[in-house]
């Protein structure tokens, strides 16, 4: 995604932004990318370190599309005077954190004359942004969506490999929205984003705090690290305001620890900013009154299933009225809301059974949900689950665990192996666990998901948790097409 029209920045330009020098000035350049494959002609390559490969390693590829320049470390540096002798480099220290607000310069700030509104946490960040988006459009707001399942504007959809994008693709991103009169846009940011400094450079009118619980520690090694993570997201060179739900440890402490405004939100601390007076539930959903800042009283039907959705969409709900819609018009529109794709979608091709997918993939998540199909199934809860390899090992058995408590049938499967043997994977799932007749083990995830829908009678409830939106299983390093949705409707009409 790139703006139709580029900025007039010359090489010179670039190098003085930077601190920089450089030779051959006077170049123009027509955009950026990290990326080698997605160089455009005339943009500045950007050689970025990587966990296994250098982005000067891609130099051949980047000059192939176009490139003029390139910007990078000392390393790249070394390395391309091996192989593009000729080529302007602009040589930084570290160019990462550089990278955000460079991009965000050389498309002149998008962020800023747009009402940008950031959600992190570890669960619920892809439904309160579609929540919120909806929110926003319901007040006739042009509005952008950024991350996990898609990049949007207005009604258009763009592919997203990345819950928040890389520095130089998010500012593209934004300047495309802005160039296409976006008011308002609802954007995921992720923890790796965080560490990685995509955000850098990106200015939020307010950020939202969900929840934290176990995650990524592959990537964060620690809590602690992923807490100071999601934490740095709430300073004043990202944001004005913070809107944290406190009905966690880490949110409480965060709420105590930030130093910029900061609004609180609970389920049930009546002392919280924001708060419900009223949730009664349904077997459709939920009417609810969520009492705001300064008496706000909104009150309307939330169309959606789980405690973990009254979470969403009270953060939703607050972080539109932070946008200026009128709280009368969310209560209105409340009804028509939609959940995203892969969380709790329901496959309904009447049968007499329940069939769902959800995208939960940590214990708590998965915890979460099962709880939730739990209170509105008169019959069984079977229940699908495996966990990814090359990822945070440690929630293995916690997943494993999470999966046999909340389900009648547990069925032990493969998610995504990657590099990893899948028995491997199964084996640390159920390591210490208790196996009652009722789990199985079924490395394949077609043949785990025919087992459940066989398994089913009348009054069940199915449910495929893990890889939601999904539309792959990458397997040995291939990622091969597999839809947990088209799977299971397949299985039913069978």
């Amino acid at each position: 995604m790139r703006p139709f029209t580029s900025p007039e920045r010359t090489l010179g330009e670039c190098a003085s932004f930077l601190g920089t020098e450089v030779d051959f000035s006077d170049t123009s350049i027509n955009g950026i990318c990290s990326d080698s494959r997605a160089v455009e002609i005339g943009d500045l390559f950007v050689a970025l370190p990587g966990a296994n490969h250098h982005g000067a390693d891609f130099i051949e590829g980047a000059l192939s599309r176009g490139a003029v320049a390139v910007m990078t470390d000392g390393v790249g540096t070394q390395l391309l005077s091996q192989r593009a002798r000729e080529l302007p480099i602009l040589s930084v220290r570290d160019p990462r954190p550089f990278l955000g607000p460079f991009s965000s310069w050389f498309y002149g700030s998008p962020s800023a004359s747009m009402k940008v509104l950031g959600v992190t946490g570890t669960n619920g960040k892809t439904t309160t942004t579609h929540l919120l988006s909806q929110f926003l459009s319901s007040a006739g707001m042009e509005t952008g969506l950024i991350g996990t399942i898609a990049n949007r504007i207005g009604a258009e959809n763009f592919p997203s490999t990345h819950t928040t994008p890389e520095a130089d693709e998010l500012q593209r991103i934004l300047a495309t929205m802005h160039e296409r009169h976006c008011a308002a846009v609802a954007m995921e940011v992720s923890s790796h984003a965080l560490a990685l400094h995509r955000a850098a450079g990106t200015r939020f009118t307010a950020c939202a705090f969900t929840n934290l619980s176990q995650d990524h520690l592959d990537f964060h090694q620690t809590m602690e690290n992923y807490y100071q993570a999601k934490k740095s997201l709430f300073g004043a060179d990202y944001t004005e305001r913070a809107l944290i739900m406190i009905d966690d440890d880490y949110g409480m402490r965060l709420y105590n620890e930030v130093s910029i405004p900061a609004t609180s939100l609970s389920l049930d601390n009546p002392k919280a900013h924001w708060h419900y007076t009223n949730r009664e539930q349904s077997s459709q959903g939920f009417e609810v009154s969520i009492r705001g800042e300064g008496g706000i009283l909104i009150e309307g039907f939330l169309p959606l299933l789980g405690e973990h959705n009254l979470q969403n969409a009270i953060v939703a709900v607050a972080l539109a009225v932070e946008a200026g819609v009128d709280p009368l018009l969310i209560g209105r529109s409340m009804r028509e809301l939609r959940g995203a794709p892969g969380r709790l979608e329901k496959i309904d091709l009447g049968q007499e059974f329940t069939a769902l997918v959800d995208y939960a993939h940590t214990p708590d998540a998965v915890s979460r949900v099962l709880k939730t199909i739990r209170s509105s199934t008169s019959g069984r809860v079977i229940a699908v689950l495996g966990c990814g390899g090359d990822r945070d090992k440690s929630k293995r058995p916690l997943m494993g665990q999470a999966l046999l408590s909340g389900s009648d049938i547990a069925i032990f499967t493969s998610d995504n192996p990657r590099s990893e043997n899948p028995e491997a994977i199964l084996k640390a799932m159920t390591e210490g666990i208790d196996l009652s007749v009722t789990a199985r083990i079924i490395s394949n995830r077609r043949d785990a998901i025919r087992e459940a829908v066989e398994s089913a009678k009348p009054g069940d409830t199915v449910i495929v948790l893990g890889k939601g939106h999904e539309t792959g299983q990458e397997i040995g390093g291939i990622k091969h097409p597999f839809s947990d949705q088209e799977t299971l409707a397949e299985m039913i009409r069978r």
